[in-house]
């Protein structure tokens, strides 16, 4: 019934309360307040975020988020695999420095400390290597370069060092030679150095550690770290490895406290170090936070969980007469590699009915591999590794520059970069792929690389994580 102008409005009848015992419940508000979204007064600003192939995307964030947040965020809005790898990457692009921003810091802060100056830029990408040193600590700190507490036993065990690391009371001695570059100057000169718990120092007088001979370079509360990943060209160093401190909200460049080592063994070790005595177990309950819901896992010691679906799958044979359960795991690995080797000959033998082997390797279907890296130099590669982690097994796949033909391997392992040629070879009108002079041979780059997956060869080590060019 329509209402005319100025007609009082009718109230609805009331209804019956049917839970008249929550009206005055002291529990009716605490069940309000819950179901509610929460009021917050929290500001929201704008971050820009970059991917490899500097396709970027802008988020409008909290500014109390941290960064594994933003990750989480960008890893729910692209449809990613959550491996724990993917990190938030500060990188200055004129001095080429960069720096994996720790997943409890927060954004805004981070920003806050960009100078006008500076061309700073957030990536985001994987970081196979953030953590592992929790799981490999023996291989971070070589005998030589690490001393314990005199009332300690040097022959730590594997939790023995992590835990000694993240003791407040006792710390280990990293000790070497590092090139310093001299303050206000071009040259470097080589001391000795010592990281100790009250920060960095450098001996005036050979290898010795009398306080009066130490000198005081850094600590490292007020200032963050970063790596070279120029290499000598920008900075002039004697060396590819170096890394620098700069102080929060400085002046720039001409602050930096730039250093390098004689190799990357020497560099991880110093970084590790630095990195564990200036956040201490909060780097270790980042490390855990991922598996803080399982019960029962060994914190160093953790394994991928596996789906409900995928703990209800199992290897069968179906050769014989009668069908059977495969319960050794080699042969079930052996049987899953032959069987994918033949589906892949029979898809090549379907589409040679169409065309000749040459023209259906010259469709170069690798180019459609997340692993593969088409025309980029040597240096990119290596440049492209070194901030994915370097890992063993970290690997991409290149076009070679000094021969068009050919194809190049680009692996990490033991803390360096190796590359290995990748020839094509033809033989009775088929065209072929091999690393190992055609000894092993394949009929495209995805099968080469699958292959090398599960077996080693004549690699230093398996391929693991490849290296992608993500988009945002």
């Amino acid at each position: 019934m329509r209402k005319k102008k100025g007609d009082s409005i009718l109230e609805n009848p009331s209804i019956p309360n049917p839970f008249p015992e929550l009206c005055c419940s002291p529990f009716a508000s605490v069940l309000s307040a819950s179901l509610l979204p929460k009021a917050t007064s929290r500001k929201k600003q704008v971050i820009k975020v970059y991917s490899e192939d500097d396709t970027s995307r802008a988020l409008e964030v909290p500014s109390d988020i941290t960064a594994r947040d933003v990750c989480q965020l960008l890893i729910l809005k692209n449809h990613y695999v959550d491996d724990h790898s993917w990190t938030l990457f500060e990188q200055l692009t004129h001095t080429g420095l960069g720096r994996a921003i720790e997943d409890h810091e927060l954004v805004m802060e981070v920003q806050s400390n960009w100078v006008m100056e500076e061309e700073t830029k957030l990536y985001f990408r994987k970081n196979y290597a953030k953590y592992e040193f929790f799981k490999n600590p023996l291989s971070f700190f070589p005998d030589h370069m690490i001393s314990f507490p005199s009332e300690t036993n040097a022959a730590l065990s594997h939790s023995g060092i992590l835990q000694m690391f993240l003791s407040s009371s006792t710390y280990p001695e990293i000790h070497g030679y590092l090139h310093a570059k001299e303050q206000g100057k071009k040259s470097w000169k080589k001391w000795y150095f010592l990281l100790r718990r009250s920060g960095l120092y450098f001996s005036t007088k050979g290898t010795s550690k009398e306080p009066r001979h130490l000198q005081f370079f850094c600590e490292f509360s007020n200032s963050d770290m970063y790596m070279s990943l120029t290499g000598k060209k920008i900075s002039g160093a004697p060396t590819s490895y170096g890394f620098c401190f700069k102080p929060n909200k400085s002046g720039g460049t001409r602050d930096l406290k730039q250093l390098c080592a004689d190799d990357e063994q020497s560099r991880t070790c110093w970084m590790t170090a630095i990195r564990l005595l200036k956040y201490g177990m909060q780097l270790y309950q980042n490390y855990m936070q991922p598996y803080q819901g399982r019960s029962g896992c060994s914190p160093l010691n953790i394994a991928p969980m596996r789906s409900i679906s995928e703990n209800s799958l199992v290897a069968m044979d179906f050769s014989g007469h009668r069908s059977r359960i495969i319960e050794n795991p080699t042969e079930a690995l052996s049987v899953a590699v032959e069987e994918g080797l033949a589906w892949r000959r029979r898809g090549c033998l379907r589409l040679n009915s169409h065309g000749s082997p040459i023209a259906m390797a010259n469709m170069a279907i690798h180019r459609s591999q997340s692993w593969f890296h088409h025309k980029i130099s040597r240096e990119e590669a290596q440049r492209l590794i070194l901030q994915h982690g370097l890992v063993d097994g970290v690997f991409l796949v290149r076009d070679s520059q000094s021969n068009p033909k050919t194809f190049v391997l680009s692996l990490s392992h033991g803390l360096k970069i190796k590359h290995f040629q990748i020839v094509p070879l033809e033989d009775d009108g088929k065209l072929f792929y091999t690393l190992d002079d055609g000894h092993t041979r394949f009929t495209d780059l995805i099968q080469l690389v699958e292959f090398y997956q599960l077996n080693k060869g004549v690699l230093p080590c398996k391929l693991k994580h490849y290296c992608a060019r993500i988009a945002l």
